[in-house]
């Protein structure tokens, strides 16, 4: 019985852990590849690391998903990869690989348990899809500065912020206090939706109209995404822009240092997850198995 990053490989066809190594696949792009062979059905097959029969090796990819959320456009990316790599890409297949992994990796985070202070701030912010206006909400625990959940949506109505409320409260069942903005919807749904899974959660509202300031450490969250996204002239379609949302979710929670901790998020929320030097990599890989 053959290990795999510490787990017993199984056989993908009738789940057997009654596995051998049995050559190397040579492929162009991604190298030699290990290949292995089950004793009981006596089927070929190799691991799937998330990667299978794609054209691109890991390392080209997650590069380009990294960068693009570090503030680099299609066309630089294309333009990096012709300059770096003996094959280039079109710029439409960085935005699959964008939709196709952080939809993915997404599934797989929002079923990890998180622990939280207790206390989360939501808001939203305005953004335009094919010129018709849309917004992203969000749940951010101002402890650990992780996101807890968001969605992208094309109106900001009672429905949209209690599927991200309830989204919240299936990562942590004990929140005790909200704080939001002045925004009529958000009286109406926060204590409905917490009153079903426990009593006594604060709400605090903070109007900034009256001088009350702001719901700092969320709009601190906010600026970091306007930084990128203010030269990008709105979406093209609502589901690139949800999956690519979901991606600026998943890096500021796993892949870019914050400030203010001088970590990343997941390292105070989710302690016990271990993550390799390439973050989007083992990511990938585990949300792949």
């Amino acid at each position: 019985m053959e290990k795999e990053t510490g787990k017993a490989t199984k056989c993908p066809y009738c789940k057997s852990l009654q596995v051998i190594k049995r050559g190397l696949r040579k492929t162009e792009q991604r190298g030699l590849i290990q290949r292995y062979s089950c004793k009981d059905c006596m089927r070929r097959f190799i691991v799937n690391d998330g990667f299978k029969r794609m054209r691109f090796n890991p390392q080209q990819v997650t590069l380009c998903i990294d960068a693009y959320y570090r503030g680099m456009s299609f066309f630089k990316l294309q333009g990096h990869l012709e300059m770096f790599y003996s094959k280039s890409c079109h710029q439409y297949t960085i935005l699959r690989w964008i939709r196709k992994f952080c939809t993915r990796i997404g599934r797989f985070v929002d079923k990890l348990k998180v622990g939280t202070s207790k206390r989360i701030q939501v808001d939203e912010m305005q953004f335009k899809t094919k010129g018709k206006e849309s917004w992203f909400i969000d749940v951010i625990d101002p402890q650990t500065r992780f996101v807890l959940a968001s969605g992208y949506f094309r109106h900001r109505g009672l429905k949209e912020i209690r599927g991200i409320l309830q989204e919240c409260n299936r990562k942590d069942k004990e929140i005790l206090a909200v704080t939001t903005d002045g925004y009529m919807a958000y009286r109406k749904v926060v204590g409905k939706t917490f009153r079903a899974y426990q009593k006594n959660v604060h709400h605090t509202i903070i109007q900034a109209l009256k001088g009350e300031g702001f719901v700092h450490k969320i709009e601190r969250l906010h600026n970091s995404i306007r930084e990128r996204t203010k030269i990008m002239r709105g979406f093209k379609a609502l589901h690139s822009a949800k999956a690519i949302m979901k991606g600026w979710e998943i890096f500021y929670n796993f892949i870019r240092v914050h400030q203010a901790i001088k970590k990343c998020p997941y390292e105070l929320a989710l302690p016990e997850l271990v993550l390799g030097k390439n973050r989007w990599l083992s990511l990938i890989e585990m949300s792949s198995a």
